[in-house]
């Protein structure tokens, strides 16, 4: 039976990242993958769909600037093409690199086959050809990730009415289109078909409005520019059924004013979340306790209540991202094998992006959630119209919220971004949350221009009353205030003698140089 140091149980972003890492440990290990390594962080999932929505913004783009009633004839066996190109390219990245390190060390031994556990420290492995070999592993790591949620009464057949796993492999572009779910993935699906201009999409959201998780400035605007492509939004709306029909999908609703309306489309996506992949793994043998939302962490991040099985990135039930996931994986194989004290994970400066129309970036809370937890803070809110790079894109559909701390401070607590290059803008902000500092440091920097993190340094400036731009004239355009117990009140911004300053910074502050 071959001994390893460290068995990593699934290929994908945080299986590959937690044996690279154990490689750095000088660690013997042995990587499994039933499938494809890369998983769903290569197909069908974060690369595949990015590369669509990068194309489908390109197409948009030329939509807007000749007309959007013009139409671009690309198919979907193109967008393929460019889709499987992508996805070679990485996958012939990661499986070179594999063989290479196997070669020059000997320290990863990659196998492709069906992992479960016999005991907590023997797994067998259940390769493709039907043979099965046993190996003893001091330590694991499950990384095995999660699939699509599917509702039992709909009948999913990846053709017609699908899932994320079957939409990237259709023949043509579909005519008419119906999402069910107005999460991210739902709605990001919403906007890359609208894009392409030769999909009619209806999307179902049953809350009222799409993106309930996130404050309603940013889910309203993505609303209306996905509205504004063509998309329609069935808002407060209850799926009665969802069935096949004559080669394509009937779906009947119950609206909020209990009317019915039944509608009939090419084809059908279910976006209603993931569950995590374990049932194959027979953990009740290597004694691993389970949780509703998946395989169960305690107080202790990563690690099970076996102590040297871990388990990381979705299967685990926390949030299903890429990041995440790799960055869990990192973490627990520095657990195992460090001989220092390891901190754990800090999940509130977890930047996310989705890929919408326009491109969403978030970090730390929203205002919502600072309503939910009762913690008092400040806003200050600056439109793209007002920065002189999305001036010159012609792209000012968009805009920054910072929240910060309602004290002198002014601790950064989040931070939302709505618009062209959001994702490039938002890490800096998530490095001052790392390091639990307050927004000086970046009101005085000297930031490119023109560049769209001209309009972070204007968010800040205005919560200082420093800014160049004042709100009390472009009230549509900048906002400013504290959000004390739920109730929005003026940052003591006042008029005199016809200048605008704050009131209630501390001196430090006043006397700046600038």
């Amino acid at each position: 039976m071959e001994k390893y140091d460290l068995c990593v149980i699934g290929g994908g972003p945080a299986g590959y990242a937690a044996a690279m890492r154990a490689m750095d440990f000088g660690k013997k290990v042995i990587l499994i993958e039933k499938a494809k390594l890369g998983g769903y962080g290569i197909y069908d999932g974060a690369l595949a769909s990015k590369t669509m929505w990068e194309l489908s913004n390109k197409i948009r783009t030329v939509r807007e600037t000749i007309g959007q009633d013009k139409r671009i004839d690309m198919t979907f066996e193109e967008v393929k093409t460019i889709i499987e190109e992508a996805l070679f390219e990485r996958k012939f990245q990661l499986s070179c690199h594999l063989r290479i390190i196997h070669a020059e060390t000997n320290l990863i031994t990659y196998e492709r086959g069906l992992a479960s556990f016999l005991t907590s420290k023997e797994i067998n492995i259940e390769k493709p050809n039907g043979e099965s070999n046993v190996i003893f592993a001091e330590n694991t790591i499950i990384a095995t990730g999660s699939r699509p949620r599917i509702i039992p009464s709909i009948s999913v057949d990846e053709k017609t009415i699908m899932t994320s796993d079957g939409i990237l492999h259709l023949d043509e572009f579909p005519k008419s289109m119906v999402i069910l779910g107005a999460g991210v993935i739902g709605c990001e699906f919403a906007a890359m078909f609208s894009n392409f201009g030769q999909t009619k999409v209806y999307l179902i959201d049953k809350a009222d409005r799409i993106l309930p998780f996130e404050d309603g400035d940013v889910a309203d605007m993505v609303a209306t520019n996905l509205e504004e492509n063509g998309v329609v939004i069935h808002r407060g709306s209850q799926l009665i059924r969802m069935e096949h029909k004559d080669g394509g999908v009937e779906y009947e609703l119950e609206n909020k004013d209990g009317t019915r309306e039944v509608i009939q489309v090419e084809k059908a996506m279910l976006s209603i979340g993931r569950v995590p992949n374990y049932e194959d793994l027979n953990l009740g043998n290597a004694g691993v306790s389970m949780s509703k939302r998946g395989v169960h962490i305690g107080d202790v991040d990563t690690q099970t209540n076996i102590s040297h099985i871990y388990a990381v990135g979705d299967v685990s039930g926390n949030m299903a991202l890429v990041n995440i996931g790799e960055r869990e994986a990192r973490h627990a194989v520095v657990k195992m094998f460090a001989d220092f004290p390891v901190k754990p994970i800090r999940y509130s400066n977890i930047s996310t992006i989705m890929f919408l129309n326009p491109e969403v970036a978030a970090v730390g809370i929203n205002v919502q959630q600072a309503v939910e937890q009762n913690i008092p803070i400040r806003v200050s809110k600056v439109d793209y119209s007002t920065i002189a790079r999305a001036i010159a894109m012609r792209k000012t559909n968009g805009f920054f919220k910072i929240i910060v701390s309602d004290d002198e401070e002014m601790k950064v607590l989040g931070m939302r971004a709505v618009g062209e290059h959001a994702s490039s803008a938002i890490q800096g902000v998530a490095l001052l949350m790392y390091m639990g500092k307050g927004i000086d440091e970046l009101a005085h920097m000297i930031h490119p221009h023109p560049s769209i993190v001209e309009g972070i340094q204007e968010c800040v400036r205005m919560l200082l009353g420093k800014s160049v731009y004042k709100s009390s004239v472009f009230k549509d355009k900048l906002k400013c205030y504290r959000l004390v117990n739920g109730e929005k009140m003026p940052l003591n911004i006042m008029e005199e003698n016809g200048m605008t300053h704050v009131e209630n910074v501390s001196k430090y502050h006043e006397y700046r140089e600038d």
